[in-house]
Protein backbone atom coordinates (compact mmCIF):
# COMPACT_ATOMS: atom_id res chain seq x y z
CA UNK A 1 0.00 0.00 0.00
CA UNK A 2 1.45 3.64 -1.02
CA UNK A 3 2.67 5.54 2.26
CA UNK A 4 0.06 8.58 1.49
CA UNK A 5 0.04 11.51 4.14
CA UNK A 6 -3.64 11.95 4.84
CA UNK A 7 -4.95 15.61 5.89
CA UNK A 8 -8.24 15.66 6.62
CA UNK A 9 -10.01 18.98 5.80
CA UNK A 10 -12.28 20.00 8.77
CA UNK A 11 -15.66 20.74 8.23
CA UNK A 12 -18.13 22.31 10.48
CA UNK A 13 -21.62 20.45 9.61
CA UNK A 14 -23.85 22.19 11.79
CA UNK A 15 -22.84 25.03 10.55
CA UNK A 16 -22.88 23.99 6.98
CA UNK A 17 -26.69 22.82 7.72
CA UNK A 18 -27.68 26.26 9.65
CA UNK A 19 -26.33 28.01 6.51
CA UNK A 20 -28.43 26.01 3.91
CA UNK A 21 -31.85 25.68 5.54
CA UNK A 22 -32.36 29.09 4.41
CA UNK A 23 -32.31 28.23 1.12
CA UNK A 24 -36.17 27.33 -0.32
CA UNK A 25 -36.91 23.44 -0.09
CA UNK A 26 -33.31 22.33 1.59
CA UNK A 27 -35.41 21.43 4.51
CA UNK A 28 -37.81 19.18 2.73
CA UNK A 29 -34.83 17.64 0.26
CA UNK A 30 -32.06 17.12 3.24
CA UNK A 31 -34.81 15.81 5.70
CA UNK A 32 -36.10 12.86 2.33
CA UNK A 33 -32.44 11.91 1.90
CA UNK A 34 -31.91 11.86 6.17
CA UNK A 35 -31.01 8.13 5.53
CA UNK A 36 -28.54 8.39 3.04
CA UNK A 37 -26.56 10.99 4.38
CA UNK A 38 -26.64 9.26 8.06
CA UNK A 39 -24.61 6.64 5.97
CA UNK A 40 -22.19 8.47 4.34
CA UNK A 41 -21.70 10.69 7.63
CA UNK A 42 -20.71 7.01 9.28
CA UNK A 43 -18.57 6.26 5.86
CA UNK A 44 -16.86 9.65 6.68
CA UNK A 45 -16.00 8.74 9.94
CA UNK A 46 -15.31 5.26 10.03
CA UNK A 47 -12.34 6.39 7.23
CA UNK A 48 -11.47 9.35 9.16
CA UNK A 49 -11.02 7.48 12.29
CA UNK A 50 -9.00 4.80 10.44
CA UNK A 51 -6.71 7.57 9.08
CA UNK A 52 -7.05 6.20 5.91
CA UNK A 53 -7.34 8.24 2.45
CA UNK A 54 -9.56 7.12 -0.66
CA UNK A 55 -7.09 5.60 -2.54
CA UNK A 56 -5.99 3.67 1.00
CA UNK A 57 -9.73 2.23 1.09
CA UNK A 58 -9.65 1.65 -2.70
CA UNK A 59 -6.46 -0.70 -2.59
CA UNK A 60 -7.85 -2.37 0.74
CA UNK A 61 -11.08 -3.33 -0.89
CA UNK A 62 -9.34 -4.04 -3.89
CA UNK A 63 -11.81 -1.07 -6.01
CA UNK A 64 -10.88 2.17 -7.73
CA UNK A 65 -10.69 5.82 -5.75
CA UNK A 66 -13.31 7.17 -8.16
CA UNK A 67 -15.90 3.99 -6.94
CA UNK A 68 -14.79 4.92 -2.99
CA UNK A 69 -15.81 8.83 -3.92
CA UNK A 70 -18.91 7.25 -5.46
CA UNK A 71 -19.75 5.56 -2.04
CA UNK A 72 -19.30 8.23 -0.01
CA UNK A 73 -20.96 10.55 -1.71
CA UNK A 74 -24.29 8.01 -2.14
CA UNK A 75 -26.96 10.35 -0.77
CA UNK A 76 -29.27 10.32 -3.26
CA UNK A 77 -27.03 8.68 -6.12
CA UNK A 78 -27.03 4.89 -5.82
CA UNK A 79 -28.16 2.69 -3.13
CA UNK A 80 -24.75 0.62 -2.14
CA UNK A 81 -25.01 -3.13 -2.05
CA UNK A 82 -24.28 -4.71 1.61
CA UNK A 83 -21.38 -7.12 -0.19
CA UNK A 84 -20.07 -3.20 -0.58
CA UNK A 85 -20.46 -1.61 2.55
CA UNK A 86 -18.64 -4.66 3.58
CA UNK A 87 -15.92 -4.82 2.20
CA UNK A 88 -15.49 -0.86 2.84
CA UNK A 89 -16.20 -1.70 6.67
CA UNK A 90 -13.73 -4.25 6.58
CA UNK A 91 -10.94 -2.18 4.71
CA UNK A 92 -11.83 1.00 7.86
CA UNK A 93 -11.52 -1.83 10.26
CA UNK A 94 -15.37 -1.53 11.19
CA UNK A 95 -18.38 -4.24 10.84
CA UNK A 96 -20.90 -3.11 9.32
CA UNK A 97 -24.09 -3.80 11.64
CA UNK A 98 -28.44 -4.07 10.43
CA UNK A 99 -30.97 -3.44 12.90
CA UNK A 100 -34.77 -3.40 12.16
CA UNK A 101 -36.69 -0.50 14.85
CA UNK A 102 -39.90 -0.62 15.27
CA UNK A 103 -41.47 2.24 13.72
CA UNK A 104 -43.99 4.71 16.08
CA UNK A 105 -46.96 3.69 16.13
CA UNK A 106 -50.28 5.80 14.41
CA UNK A 107 -53.47 4.51 15.55
CA UNK A 108 -54.31 4.32 11.84
CA UNK A 109 -51.19 2.24 11.04
CA UNK A 110 -52.18 -0.18 14.31
CA UNK A 111 -55.57 -0.29 12.99
CA UNK A 112 -54.36 -2.31 9.49
CA UNK A 113 -51.73 -4.27 11.99
CA UNK A 114 -54.61 -5.31 13.87
CA UNK A 115 -56.50 -6.45 11.02
CA UNK A 116 -53.71 -8.04 9.20
CA UNK A 117 -53.44 -10.45 11.98
CA UNK A 118 -56.71 -11.70 12.09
Amino acid sequence: MADLDYRPVAHDHEAFLEKARKRKGFSDAYGALGDEYALVRELLGARTRAGLTQEAVAELMGTTKSAVSRLEAAAGKHSPSLTTLKRYARAVGCEVEIRLVPAPRSTKASGRRARAHR
